[in-house]
Order: C-alpha cells, then sequence, then structure tokens
C-alpha cells in the first residue's frame, strides 16, 4: 500500500474512534441521505487518474474477509446507522433496531415503511473491490472500507434491487431508476478513486458516458 492510502485508513480509522467515544448523536443520522459525492466534473478528472486493468480474479474471496456491520457506538451497527440516516421518522428501540420509519429507496424510487424491505448496498461491492485490488489489502483496511460511513459508499435500498446489483459494476447495471445514475456514477468513482481501485475499460466507458451526461 502506498503511504497516501495508508495515511487514508488511518483517518478512517481515527474517525470511526471518534464516532465511538462521541456517541450516536454525533454519528451521520441528520443527513438522511448518503454523504454527498464528488460533482461530476471531478468524478470525470479521478475517473482519468484509475488504472485501467483487466478485471482480478475472485479465487480467495469472501465476505467475511470484509467484516462489516461492525459497531459503530453502544448497541448501534453500521447497517442500522445508514437506517437511520437515510430514513425519515425513524424509530430504534433499545438494541437500536429500527422498529418504524419511512425510506425511498434512490435505485428505484420506492418507498418502504419496514426495515426488513431495505438492504444496505455497498455502492462498490465488496467482491468487486476484491478484484480491483483490495485482494491485496489487510483484514483492517478491509473492514474499514466495508464500514465507510464518511465516503459514499453505503446507502439503504429495496433489498430485491440491490440482490440484481449483485456484485456487477457500472459497465453490467445501472440503478432502474435514471435520474439518479448521474449520482450513482459519481459515487463509485469518488470511492474507486479514494481507496485507488482499478477499473476495467468496460467500466470505464461506462462511467464516462453516465458522467458526460450530468
Amino acid at each position: 500500500m502506498s503511504g497516501i492510502y495508508a495515511r487514508r485508513i488511518a483517518v478512517v480509522a481515527a474517525s470511526a474512534a471518534l464516532a465511538a467515544t462521541t456517541g450516536l448523536l454525533t454519528a451521520p443520522t441528520a443527513q438522511a441521505a448518503m454523504p454527498i459525492p464528488v460533482s461530476a466534473s471531478t468524478a470525470r478528472s479521478y475517473l482519468s487518474q484509475l488504472t485501467v486493468s483487466t478485471e482480478g480474479s475472485s479465487s480467495g474471496y469472501s465476505r467475511d474477509k470484509f467484516p462489516h456491520w461492525i459497531t459503530q457506538s453502544g448497541a448501534c451497527n453500521t447497517r442500522e446507522v445508514v437506517l437511520k440516516r437515510d430514513g425519515t421518522g425513524v424509530v430504534q428501540d433499545s438494541s437500536c433496531a429500527a422498529t418504524s420509519g419511512s425510506w425511498y429507496s434512490q435505485y428505484d424510487g420506492a418507498t418502504w415503511t419496514a426495515s426488513g424491505d431495505l438492504d444496505i448496498d455497498h455502492m462498490v461491492p465488496l467482491a468487486e473491490a476484491w478484484r480491483s485490488g483490495a485482494s491485496g489489502w489487510t483484514t483492517a483496511q478491509r473492514q474499514s472500507f466495508a464500514n465507510d460511513l464518511t465516503r459514499p459508499q453505503l446507502i439503504a435500498v429495496t433489498d430485491n434491487v440491490n440482490q440484481s446489483k449483485g456484485d456487477r459494476d457500472p459497465g453490467e447495471w445501472l440503478p432502474p431508476r435514471t435520474a439518479y445514475r448521474c449520482t450513482y456514477a459519481r459515487a463509485w468513482v469518488h470511492v474507486k478513486h479514494y481507496y485507488d481501485l482499478k477499473v476495467d475499460s468496460t467500466e470505464k466507458s461506462a462511467l464516462q458516458s453516465v458522467l458526460n451526461g450530468c
């Protein structure tokens, strides 16, 4: 890992430690949205800086190698923090489970009132990250990636839409709600650039096409 990347991971770890010590009230619950990704012009610049390479192998990949939904504060894990952040009028019980609220899924435009209808999507899927460079990371680095609340990497969306995405990149899948595709591409590039992940040529072309229309 480069010195810059190591420093970035240190910042993520420090931010997580700060959140744990200051309590849930300082978690990003007031945003009611995923962190705003970089602008389209910045995303185009970032995309030009990414290494283009044939996608790597999935050999050795396991979701267990990306420890996720870790405790963020008290009884609240990453999933519950994102559900609170992305919803409206969310009520949580003593174990931090969302018992009521309303969630608008940006991917398909559906609104849900039961948290069980939502998945927390990793914008850049874990398996995609593995094939794009994360196979060489430490488990601690992969954990930071899988629970990143600072970058636009986690978002609450309709569960079956997230499952239809699977681990596909934008060359293979884009949100069915076309109005969100610009934000999606900006977020994807933002995350890949921050974590110095590679893109394949088809993925890059698809991202360029979306970003050029933003």
